[in-house]
């Protein structure tokens, strides 16, 4: 098992939390930009939710 799957396992264990990181580093980066790129802070914050579902979704290959 690689890195990689290690670390989808932990995200599809942990995706509550993830999703409320996901939110946290959002807001972080609204903070220090003043909110500047906020739109674009949001977009990216639900395409990131938007594939960690999908991930979750998708059965891991036999």
């Amino acid at each position: 098992m690689g890195i990689f799957d290690k670390a989808k396992d932990a995200l599809s264990a942990h995706s509550d939390k993830a999703d409320a990181g996901i939110d946290k580093l959002g807001d972080v980066v609204d903070q220090k930009t003043g909110g500047k790129y906020a739109e674009h802070v949001d977009q990216g914050q639900e395409l990131a939710k938007d594939k960690l579902a999908e991930q979750n979704q998708t059965p891991p290959p036999a």
